[in-house]
């Protein structure tokens, strides 16, 4: 089980540059990623995604590479024919004001296109140590996620406990409210009819009717079977955080049934404490892959 929150962080120093990746995970619906990236390295972007995927497949995931470069690649040179255009313009100027014009070589260094400086722009300078960092800061990023999600699904398995040894209690008192309903019915009808006589087949095949209403045999039983397969999900290597928030929905529902059925204090108090179990249960679901 693995947490969608993690970090990771690496940096790799060279001669001519200095390269940083920094990865933060966040909770998410689906896999979104965010890049913050140097233009120089913008081309990886694909495989970075893909490395980035291998290691998490739900959350929202910063990737952070800053990039410095130490030795500059940039060279200039000189357009020389800028220079000589620069110049008869000079000398256009100068004649159609039929003055001198004194030029400097700061008068042609300030026009455009006359230094032009160009980088290498070879990104594949970059690929091996970018790579290497990556790699590094993705095991820590996987690490971190491992490690909170290890704790998680303690927790997990501690508030699973929780709902099991609720549900056994409701399990042994099902009969004893089938019982009291059934008690509470016949005197009832006893109250309303009296000595006037009655049809007690009649009656009984009514009680039945209402007995099957307002039994909880079958949530129960559905109840046990969801909590089955959630200790099921909680080994699972893949990843579960979907499947496990559907089954406590599917959860919620059997409790509120049982709730709104039960006429017990001490049923009612196991509703209240499992809906509370599985706040919590559904609290920590948010934040599993």
């Amino acid at each position: 089980m693995k947490s969608m929150t993690g970090y990771g962080f690496c940096e790799v120093t060279g001669q001519q540059f200095q390269l940083a990746v920094e990865l933060k995970s966040y909770n998410n619906r689906f896999l979104e990623i965010n890049h913050n990236i140097a233009y120089a390295l913008s081309a990886f972007e694909i495989e970075i995604d893909k490395a980035v995927g291998a290691v998490a497949k739900r959350g929202h995931i910063d990737v952070n590479i800053r990039l410095k470069v130490l030795q500059s690649d940039m060279t200039v040179h000189v357009d020389e024919e800028a220079v000589r255009a620069y110049s008869r313009a000079f000398d256009q100027i100068a004649n159609a004001a039929s003055r001198p014009l004194d030029v400097s070589l700061s008068d042609f260094l300030a026009q455009e296109g006359v230094l032009v400086a160009t980088k290498s722009g070879d990104s594949e300078l970059y690929r091996a140590p970018l790579f290497e960092a990556l790699t590094t800061a993705l095991d820590q990023l996987a690490h971190s996620k491992a490690r909170e999600g290890a704790s998680t699904k303690e927790d997990l398995k501690r508030l699973g406990n929780h709902l099991v040894q609720a549900q056994r209690v409701l399990s042994e008192h099902a009969d004893e409210l089938e019982a009291l309903v059934k008690e509470q019915l016949v005197k009832r009808f006893d109250e309303l009819i009296g000595d006037k006589g009655w049809d007690e087949v009649r009656i009984l095949q009514e009680i039945g009717v209402l007995l099957v209403k307002y039994s909880i045999h079958e949530e129960i039983k559905r109840l046990g079977v969801h909590l089955d397969e959630y200790f099921v999900l909680l080994e699972s290597d893949e990843p579960v955080g979907k499947r496990l928030d559907f089954l406590c929905q599917e959860m919620n529902r059997e409790i509120n049934t049982i709730g709104s059925k039960s006429q017990m204090v001490e049923l009612n108090i196991q509703v209240v404490r499992m809906k509370d179990s599985l706040e919590n249960i559904r609290e920590q679901v948010r934040n599993i892959e």
